[in-house]
């Protein structure tokens, strides 16, 4: 077979300077937040990059639940957890318009 006998090379080589720790937290109702901390290789935090927020929020469908994620712009969890619902509001917002759009599509 042509093609077979090349293998595909991914690179897998893990990026040590752009290393996060990964802690979450959840109001077990609807908000999610991930604080990405900056660390170096020897996982020491490295204070010279901002740590990062991640709001995630689910919807659910007849087709079953939406995972809807943006980042926060924020620098500290408190920023992180008063913009989580107007950027998750965005998110909303944009995936009913989506739905809209593909129904609409479908009905043509």
């Amino acid at each position: 077979m042509p093609g077979h006998a090349e293998k595909a090379r991914v690179n897998l080589n893990v990026d040590r300077n752009n290393l996060y720790r990964e802690d979450s937290v959840t109001d077990i109702k609807v908000a999610a937040i991930r604080r990405l901390t900056p660390i170096k290789a020897d996982g020491s935090e490295d204070d010279s990059r901002d740590p990062m927020f991640m709001g995630q929020t689910q919807l659910i469908s007849p087709s079953g639940p939406i995972l809807l994620q943006s980042m926060l712009e924020a620098r500290t969890l408190e920023e992180a957890l008063d913009k989580f619902p107007a950027t998750m509001q965005k998110e909303v917002d944009k995936a009913l318009a989506q739905a809209e759009k593909e129904r609409q599509e479908k009905g043509k």
